[in-house]
């Protein structure tokens, strides 16, 4: 092929910069911080207070009633 040349320098310079963030995110604490958080957002959408904010901003709440009430 006529660009080999330019699809490999392309393809190691995009595996260098991958692999230099990965390793910049593991020695920063990034993927830690992530999981902590991921797990303080499920305990709050878990949470009455979530639950209850959820039905009150349903914007097709009022529209499942009389669905409900024809069947």
């Amino acid at each position: 092929m006529k660009f080999m040349g330019w699809y490999l320098k392309i393809a190691i310079t995009s595996a260098m910069v991958g692999g230099s963030m990965e390793f910049f995110m593991l020695k920063t604490g990034f993927y830690d911080k992530v999981t902590v958080l991921e797990s303080e957002k499920k305990a709050w959408e878990s949470s009455p207070e979530a639950q209850a904010m959820r039905e009150a901003l349903n914007p097709w709440r009022n529209h499942e009633a009389p669905a409900a009430k024809k069947s």
